[in-house]
């Protein structure tokens, strides 16, 4: 991967708003209306073109399609994988203890911002058969437009974000013996995923909002959650068997964006586990209000010689834009601690891991907060390398 070698390197997450012409094809196609499978073809192509030339002028030296293509962040697994069944009737049981704990916040949130406006309603996948690998078309349709969309831009380095196995069908399991087994047979399925991002030429991104979920939010014993998170990582490492951990960042974070946030886990109880994982870079939330704090941690923790840290130093959680200034000072505090020459400037979480017609982050002010994104990374260049 790119370091920041003579300033600070610009990226983010990855989700990024999708247009709304393309939300309504894929609102019909998702609901099954007839429709030109080449006229949707030439949208999309055209989308991430768009997205991309937007980073670019935002300032991002490391970019990615915004995830143009796909319909929600768990839901694109089910379009690239057998063995799995929508359960309609089912509900999700997302962030347990932040729920029991704020229930009138959160029935009113889950409604509004995570159902709401979205292309296709969020239903729990379950598991009840042999889990294959059989999106390779939409896959290669994805890579092909972001090969195409940075052609001729000057970008530092292109990545493509994929979700960790611990996110596919979260969990609910059925055909397997054990979720063990579910898991590094999921593992074993999104390899072909991950190789394939990595063999295109792109950094890989494995998102895994669950390692953080289930330290956080689990209705489980301290013994428990960690022996789950565990396996969890032995997972990831199984389906990156075979690629150059220098190939590779790994992005957690809370998976609930505005929110009181009370139960969310330490960086401290989660950085063992994050070094543990087989990629050179490691993305994280740095920029709300539960987590700014926690820059102080690697004053005691040491950063493994080689790794990168890609803080978030914007967040997802609001529509203020960030001061580049203070956008800056986020930048030096990690740049002082672990070397200039090993951080990344990022953002918290992506800003539409949804398709959804009504993000939380209005789409002006996440071009905005990407615009101050760059701004406060070279402020702080000029800082490190005056």
């Amino acid at each position: 991967m790119k370091r920041s070698t003579d300033r600070i390197l610009t990226t983010h997450c990855g989700s990024l708003p999708r247009p709304h012409d393309l939300l309504d094809l894929m609102k019909a196609r998702a609901s099954g209306q007839p429709g030109d499978p080449a006229a949707y073809a030439a949208r999309l192509r055209a989308a991430v073109a768009e997205c991309v030339r937007q980073q670019v002028a935002c300032g991002i030296d490391v970019v990615t399609d915004g995830e143009q293509s796909k319909v929600g962040f768990y839901a694109y697994v089910n379009e690239r994988l057998t063995g799995f069944e929508a359960r309609p009737g089912d509900r999700f049981t997302h962030f347990t203890a932040e729920v029991q704990a704020f229930p009138e916040f959160y029935e009113q949130y889950f409604r509004r911002s995570v159902v709401g406006g979205n292309v296709v309603q969020l239903q729990p996948l379950v598991c009840v058969g042999p889990v294959q690998y059989v999106g390779q078309a939409a896959l290669q349709r994805d890579i092909a437009n972001l090969q195409a969309a940075v052609a001729g831009l000057d970008v530092a380095e292109v990545f493509m974000p994929a979700v960790a196995p611990s996110g596919v069908g979260r969990g609910h399991n059925e055909y397997y013996r054990s979720d063990e087994e579910f898991v590094f047979a999921v593992a074993e399925a999104m390899n072909t995923e991950y190789r394939a991002i990595v063999d295109a030429g792109f950094v890989l991104q494995i998102d895994d909002p669950f390692l953080t979920e289930i330290t956080s939010f689990a209705p489980l014993s301290p013994e428990e959650r960690r022996r789950k998170a565990q396996m969890y990582v032995e997972a990831i490492n199984h389906g990156l068997r075979g690629i150059p951990p220098e190939r590779v960042r790994f992005h957690t974070c809370y998976g609930i964006n505005q929110g009181p946030r009370v139960h969310d886990a330490p960086l401290a109880d989660l950085v063992d586990l994050l070094f543990q994982i087989n990629a050179q870079a490691y993305s994280f939330e740095a920029a709300n209000a539960r987590h700014e704090h926690e820059y102080h941690l690697w004053e005691r923790v040491r950063l493994p010689e080689g790794k990168i840290l890609i803080p978030g130093v914007i967040t997802h959680c609001s529509n203020i834009v960030e001061h580049p200034e203070l956008i800056a000072e986020r930048i030096v505090r990690f740049a002082e601690r672990v070397g200039r020459e090993n951080v990344l400037a990022g953002a918290d979480c992506g800003f539409s891991s949804q398709a959804t017609y009504q993000p939380e982050v209005h789409p002006t002010v996440v071009w905005a907060k990407l615009r101050a994104l760059a701004e406060g990374a070279r402020l702080a260049s000029a800082h490190l390398w005056r």
